[in-house]
């Protein structure tokens, strides 16, 4: 089937079906880690926003729960897809990391560190980094220090940075933890996990994963999502095994043969999402999921608010000694029934974040 026979898909189907597979339609039962796998990871710069993300999709959700298999170490926050810190279950680590491990090496080949460690022999820098965090987690910058006698001409950052970018690294609780704070600081994924990298690690079943939480979605999309290259290659393998749409402009969308459609006439919840959620990220084409009048940048420091499936407004908390404010910015006309829905999640989520606040308050604007 070729791409203009392929059934069409609307941008409303495909915000709906978006939003069943991201467990955004109807929170859900389930324990974090089932979660966290099936989403093939959390964005998790901000070390709140996982639990954000998690919040959102489950029903009671227990931020202890989700601590709690970051100090079982059976979750992890780490480099990940895009080289940005996601958190993602040990099993994803072990299994994914050989295959993303080419994201931080062309990434590392145009830094500024890169550029900096100029005629160095990178392997051994590697290769005392590793010992040196094996030996005992470090930050970065007790990793540089630690690496500095061996090269004193360079800048230790850049020396510790090259782990960074080159090495499976992984950052210790406390940082990470709900209601509790720490440097970040490094190990390796071994010595933290105490096995090896998965040997068989497939890009193939890693796509089929992002198409189950993801799709439909073209290849243009898997590569804005994991900044992986070669992928129309690994598509072409899979075309067997998948099914074919396209959308409004003509495009081939790619599925797993299993994926449920959602239709296009679905109710959307509303539903608060933290700042860097995948939803938003994880598609060349975000019509999907924005509406408009909204764009990526104006999510910066804010997270988003879907309105009808789409992300229509954005929020903020600020925190001012005992009390804490979150503004709610809207950039889509609501109507009575969606602004007291908005209302009440505000209020829940406000709860569930400044639980120790003297007091909270929430204020509505207008772009």
């Amino acid at each position: 089937m070729t791409a203009t026979t392929a059934p069409a898909l609307t941008r409303r189907a495909l915000n709906r079906t978006l939003l069943g597979r991201q467990l955004l339609l109807e929170r859900v039962d389930r324990r974090s880690s089932d979660v966290v796998e099936h989403l093939v990871g959390l964005q998790a710069q901000v070390p709140i926003d996982p639990y954000v993300a998690l919040w959102t999709r489950i029903h009671a959700f227990d931020p202890l729960e989700l601590s709690g298999i970051l100090e079982a170490r059976r979750a992890v926050r780490t480099g990940y897809l895009r080289g940005t810190l996601h958190l993602v279950t040990a099993r994803d680590m072990l299994a994914h990391y050989p295959i993303v491990a080419d994201i931080g090496a062309r990434s590392w080949k145009s830094s500024p560190f890169g550029k900096q460690l100029a005629g160095v022999d990178i392997d051994a820098v590697v290769a005392a980094a590793r010992a040196a965090l094996e030996e005992r987690p470090r930050t970065t910058s007790e990793l540089g220090a630690a690496l500095a006698p061996r090269w004193p001409d360079r800048e230790p950052s850049a020396l510790a940075y090259a782990a960074r970018y080159l090495l499976p690294l992984v950052q210790i609780p406390p940082r990470g933890l709900w209601g509790r704070t720490g440097l970040p600081t490094n190990t390796t994924a071994e010595a933290w996990l105490g096995a090896p990298m998965d040997e068989h690690a497939s890009i193939e079943d890693l796509l089929l994963r992002y198409l189950a939480a993801f799709g439909p979605a073209t290849i243009g999309d898997m590569r804005t999502w994991s900044w992986l290259t070669g992928l129309r290659e690994v598509v072409d393998r899979l075309r067997p095994r998948l099914r074919t749409f396209r959308d409004e402009t003509g495009r081939e969308l790619f599925d797993i043969q299993q994926g449920t459609l959602v239709d296009e006439d679905t109710p959307a919840p509303i539903r608060f999402l933290p700042q860097y959620d995948n939803v938003f990220l994880s598609h060349e084409d975000r019509s999907r999921i924005l509406s408009p009048n909204i764009t990526i940048a104006e999510l910066t420091w804010r997270g988003g608010v879907l309105v009808d499936g789409f992300v229509g407004a954005a929020w903020r908390i600020a925190r001012e000694r005992a009390r804490a404010r979150m503004t709610v910015t809207r950039y889509v006309t609501v109507d009575a029934a969606q602004q007291a829905a908005i209302e009440e999640e505000a209020v829940r989520l406000l709860a569930f974040l400044a639980a120790d606040a003297d007091g909270r308050e929430i204020v509505f604007a207008d772009a």
